[in-house]
């Protein structure tokens, strides 16, 4: 019977090791480097507003679906999803959706590793003061002739990619637990350190105000709509790491506290982030709108113009790395569990052919920033179209029919089970906006994004 099992790949030790995994699955370049540029773009306290609306009514109960499956099944997402099925008496093919997680996660680890490696290297330039007394036209220089390097890119890429597959290769306890418990605290030790140093820029309260009041006036519906998706990205959902890591989840502990206290803690993250961010960006009269490149082209700026930058600007930098790392490993881990299960592979070998095909396929993304800039496929280079199709088709297309499956295939003897929510109004609400609510919130997204419509 589904669920009365353990994971032959161990359980984690406790809730709060769940928690700090899962945690470090959803905190990653999405909370540090995209929400506050997302978040500049779109007027600041108002997409922020419906940002925490959506992941009350679209990301938590999504989550608590995608862990309820993971320890239902105990299998990595392919497996999980054929064993629920069987057992469902339902078709086979169900298992497909557990591909479609495993291949995006695979995916996206191969261009997140290039961009990690971004990390690293401006971890090491801001601690050796690179970026001291630079000034915009230096910065953007560093930026574009780093970017234009293959051999450097593919350095830090190959570096990323062996730092995460020495985790995973340890296993769940030995490994993936082990590397939580040290870098979660320390991740938000540094948040803290460096939310301390942005009260002091002076404008901490023009930044705090720019991130929580709400101004409807400056979002528009395309504001909302990247709200809605961020909310539902930012939670690791849709591509199989919260399912398989919900499957070494310990039978006695509550699948809806721990996803509270996991969606809690991304959220906090994220604004933490934002309220480092923009009373850095305003002290140094920069644009809070500036896109992707605020990250690496216009802190540094500031960071080389402020009192105490380069030891802040090396803690911003090592904090972007600890980020990346434990999303990376959680990304790697469903293709790891499935090697294991299905080709009697050790771990450390399932790593290292998983890490290799991630490397090998990342020397795309590599080369689409130089030697292959101009190769486009579909009018987008390499790194754009994974990028597009991981974001904007696959992760959303997994989250709705994870929906779909959980509620309208899967009985509701099993997730009540599960949840232990009761059957009262508690387990009805869940069920209803898994069912209704969010999958018609990700499908608006998903047409708005691939443009079959515009609102």
């Amino acid at each position: 019977m589904p669920g009365n099992d353990v994971s032959i790949h161990g359980e984690w030790s406790s809730r709060w090791a769940f928690v700090l995994a899962a945690t470090g699955s959803a905190v990653g370049l999405g909370n540090i480097w995209k929400f506050p540029y997302i978040t500049g773009e779109n007027g600041g306290g108002a997409f922020v507003l419906v940002y925490l609306i959506s992941i009350g009514l679209i990301g938590i109960p999504i989550m608590m679906a995608e862990v309820m499956l993971g320890r239902r099944g105990r299998l990595s997402p392919i497996n999980t999803m054929r064993k629920l099925a069987k057992a469902g008496g339902h078709s086979r093919h169900w298992q497909w959706l557990g591909w479609a997680g495993v291949l995006t996660g695979f995916l996206i680890l191969s261009y997140y590793s290039v961009i990690a490696g971004w990390a690293l290297s401006y971890t090491v330039r801001a601690a050796t003061g690179e970026f001291t007394g630079a000034d915009a036209g230096t910065i953007k220089n560093i930026f574009t002739d780093f970017i234009s390097s293959p051999l450097a890119l593919l350095g830090w890429h190959t570096l990323f990619i062996v730092m995460t597959m020495v985790i995973v290769s340890r296993g769940v306890r030995g490994g993936l637990e082990k590397a939580v418990k040290l870098l979660m605290p320390a991740l938000f030790i540094l948040l803290v350190l460096l939310v301390g140093f942005a009260i002091n820029t002076g404008a901490f309260s023009r930044g705090v105000e720019f991130l929580f009041y709400p101004d409807f006036a400056r979002i528009g519906w395309n504001g909302i709509l990247i709200a809605m998706g961020h909310a539902f990205f930012t939670l690791s959902l849709g591509m199989g790491s919260i399912m398989v890591y919900g499957s070494y989840l310990p039978k006695n502990i509550s699948i809806a506290k721990t996803t509270f206290l996991i969606a809690g803690a991304d959220t906090l993250v994220a604004l933490m982030a934002g309220m480092v961010i923009f009373p850095i960006v305003f002290a140094n009269d920069l644009q809070a709108g500036s896109g992707p490149g605020l990250i690496f082209q216009t802190l540094p700026i500031a960071f080389g113009h402020m009192w105490g930058g380069l030891f802040f600007g090396t803690l911003f930098f090592i904090l972007l790395v600890f980020a990346a790392w434990t999303s990376a490993i959680s990304l790697i881990e469903p293709a790891v569990a499935w090697l294991v299960e299905n080709h009697n592979m050790t771990r450390r070998k399932a790593s290292v052919v998983a890490g290799f095909v991630t490397w090998f396929v990342g020397i795309g993304t590599v080369l689409s920033f130089n030697l292959a800039d101009n190769i486009r496929l579909f009018g987008k280079t390499f790194f754009d179209l994974l990028d597009y199709l991981t974001a904007n088709i696959l992760l959303p297309l997994g989250g709705l029919i994870m929906a779909i499956f959980a509620t309208w295939v899967l009985s509701t003897k099993s997730s009540v089970s599960e949840l232990e929510l009761g059957e009262g109004l508690k387990y009805s609400l869940w069920f209803y906006l898994v069912k209704f609510v969010a999958p018609i919130a990700v499908l608006v997204v998903f047409l708005n994004v691939i443009n079959v419509i515009n609102l």
